[in-house]
C-alpha cells in the first residue's frame, strides 16, 4: 500500500494560510499522515474525506467554528485541545485566531483495524480533552523531529494506539459487540514472532509483518502481545536490538559504530543514548570491561 501523503489531507494542508514545518512526507507511512504547522485565521468549507482528521492545539486558547448557516456551532479551544472530523463528512470550519497545530490523518483502515475489523464512526469533536491522544500525537511530531528509520516500528505502534483510543473513547456509537479477544498470544505465535524481530534485528520490522507472523490483526496483536510479555512490540524489538549489541560488544571485534548499525540502530550516537537509557551503561564502557 502506498505512503499516505499530501494528497491524503483533502486539499486543507495546501491552503495559502498554513505554513508547514515538518511533515510524515517521504517516510513511507501507509495509514497515517502527520504534519506539524502554522496556521492563520481562516474560513473554508472541504468535501468529505477518506481519512480521519485529528488535530492538536499546541497553542491558544482560539475560537473555531464548524458547520454553516443555522447549524454552525463555535466553541473557544484552548492549548492542548482536540478537533476531531470524521472521514466521509462534509467540513466547514473557520479558524479566529493564529494557531499553532499538529494534524493526524488516519485511514479508516487502521481504525476498523483497532476495532477488531468492525466497522465504527466517530463522533465530531471541537475542543475536547484527551490525554492520550494529546501525548501519542506530541509522540509523533517527536519522531519527526528526530526520524530514524528505526523508529517504523514505534510509529506503527503509535498508529495503533491512536485508533484504539479513537475507537474506544470517540465513537458516534458503539458498534455490536463481537467476541471476545484471546487474553494472549500463543507459545507457537510467540516464537514466531520473536524468529522474524530476531532474523530482522538490523533493518525496519513494521507492525503490519509481526501481525501476520502472529496471523492477527494488527490491534489484536498489540494487545495479545502486550498480554503475554508485558511489553508492547516496538519495546520488545528494542530489548533483543540491545541484548544482542550487547553480546556483540562483548564478544566481536567490530567497531561500535559497526555494531549499532549490525542491531538496527540508526548510528553509534543512537544506540549510546538507548543503553545509557535502558542500562545505565555506554558501549565503550562496556567493551572495555569485557
Amino acid at each position: 500500500m502506498p505512503e499516505l501523503g499530501l494528497a491524503d489531507t483533502n486539499g486543507i494542508l495546501s491552503q495559502p494560510w498554513v505554513s508547514p514545518r515538518r511533515t510524515s512526507s517521504g517516510l513511507g507511512w501507509e495509514h497515517l499522515y502527520v504534519s506539524t504547522q502554522s496556521e492563520r485565521p481562516y474560513r473554508a468549507q472541504f468535501e468529505p474525506a477518506s481519512t480521519h482528521l485529528l488535530i492538536l492545539h499546541l497553542s491558544g486558547p482560539v475560537t473555531v467554528s464548524r458547520g454553516r448557516g443555522r447549524s454552525a456551532r463555535s466553541g473557544v479551544v484552548p492549548a492542548g485541545g482536540l478537533f476531531l472530523q470524521p472521514a466521509q463528512e462534509d467540513l466547514a470550519v473557520e479558524l479566529r485566531g493564529d494557531l499553532e497545530t499538529v494534524h493526524a490523518y488516519l485511514t479508516d483502515h487502521a481504525l476498523c483495524e483497532a476495532n477488531d475489523s468492525r466497522p465504527i464512526r466517530l463522533a465530531e469533536k471541537t475542543g475536547t480533552r484527551d490525554p492520550l491522544l494529546e501525548q501519542l500525537l506530541l509522540a509523533l511530531d517527536g519522531v519527526l523531529q528526530r526520524w530514524e528509520p528505526s523508529a517504523r516500528t514505534y510509529v506503527d505502534h503509535l498508529t495503533g494506539m491512536l485508533a484504539a483510543q479513537l475507537a474506544h473513547a470517540h465513537p458516534v456509537e458503539q458498534a455490536a459487540s463481537g467476541k471476545a479477544a484471546r487474553s494472549g498470544l500463543t507459545q507457537r505465535q510467540l516464537a514466531s514472532v520473536r524468529e522474524l524481530m530476531e532474523g530482522r534485528i538490523a533493518a525496519p520490522v513494521p507492525l503490519t509483518e509481526l501481525a501476520a507472523a502472529a496471523s492477527l490483526s494488527v490491534s489484536q496483536f498489540t494487545r495479545q502481545f502486550r498480554a503475554s510479555t508485558g511489553e508492547s512490540p516496538h519495546q520488545c524489538l528494542l530489548r533483543l536490538r540491545l541484548e544482542h549489541a550487547c553480546r556483540l560488544l562483548r564478544t566481536s571485534s567490530s567497531s561500535i559504530p559497526e555494531v549499532a548499525l549490525q542491531c538496527g540502530f540508526s548510528h553509534q550516537e543512537h544506540l549510546t543514548r538507548v543503553m545509557r537509557t535502558k542500562l545505565g551503561t555506554t558501549p565503550a564502557a562496556l567493551r572495555r570491561a569485557r
